[in-house]
């Protein structure tokens, strides 16, 4: 059941200081004190103290502060797809989907840990997750299969933008501390106890970098390798170009 705030308790009005209060004005105000402040800034005081008006005006736009992480995770969702219209490619579109997402994400990464695993029940979600589908219907594969694969995608897509979000928000030193593990501790690791490591001792450095796009790829790949246009061509022959 949405949770969304009727449309007559939503009307415009000024705050004390004479801003005139909004859905989209709160938001964008939410998540700047998210940005600054980490998600602890999510309250009605402090909200209200940052817009200038009472706190329980803010009831007449959103029900509790749950109702109003979900529109911020929908104004991510809006920002990243801001623009975005499918190609001919199918393979092409989803992995623009996933770059969309990871920057939204990147965008607000205090932001993002509150996000990515709600469900936003909202508009900007809901045309996202069409477009994402109709582009698995688009490769020819069933209704059934386009939406459990398309969960599967776009699972994978917010778990790498969280994890990668959620290390851009730790303060610089800590990001540093991990990075320096992979070239410093990871190094001096006795080989006889850890052979593998050992081995690729030299390519561990690079553990510090997103997995990001390659993960992507992984996901875009085994779609592709079984969508029934794929399956349906016949197979080629290695005499086939020289009859």
């Amino acid at each position: 059941m949405s949770t969304r705030v009727p449309q007559d308790r939503r009307r415009r009005r000024p705050t004390r200081s004479g801003v005139l209060l909004s859905e989209d004005l709160i938001v964008e105000t939410a998540l700047r004190l998210i940005g600054q402040h980490g998600p602890e800034a999510l309250s009605v005081r402090r909200l209200g103290a940052a817009l200038g008006c009472d706190p329980t005006a803010l009831y007449r736009y959103f029900h509790d502060t749950d109702d109003l992480v979900l529109a911020i995770a929908d104004r991510i969702i809006g920002d990243a797809m801001a623009g975005f219209v499918p190609g001919g490619d199918w393979v092409a579109s989803l992995r623009e989907m996933a770059l969309r997402v990871r920057a939204g994400y990147v965008a607000h990464p205090r932001a993002a840990a509150m996000a990515a695993h709600r469900v936003t029940r909202r508009v900007s979600e809901i045309q996202a997750v069409d477009t994402g589908i109709g582009l698995l219907l688009s490769a020819g594969f069933e209704p059934a299969d386009a939406a459990r694969l398309y969960l599967a995608f776009i699972d994978t897509v917010l778990s790498h933008a969280a994890t990668e979000a959620a290390f851009q928000a730790l303060p610089g030193q800590q990001r540093e501390a991990d990075r320096r593990a992979w070239r410093d501790v990871y190094q001096d690791l006795d080989p006889r106890t850890y052979p593998a490591l050992t081995a690729v001792r030299r390519e561990l450095p690079g553990m510090a970098d997103s997995s990001f796009e390659e993960a992507v790829e992984l996901m875009l790949e085994a779609l592709a390798a079984r969508a029934p246009e794929v399956r349906a061509r016949p197979a080629h022959r290695p005499d086939e170009g020289h009859r």
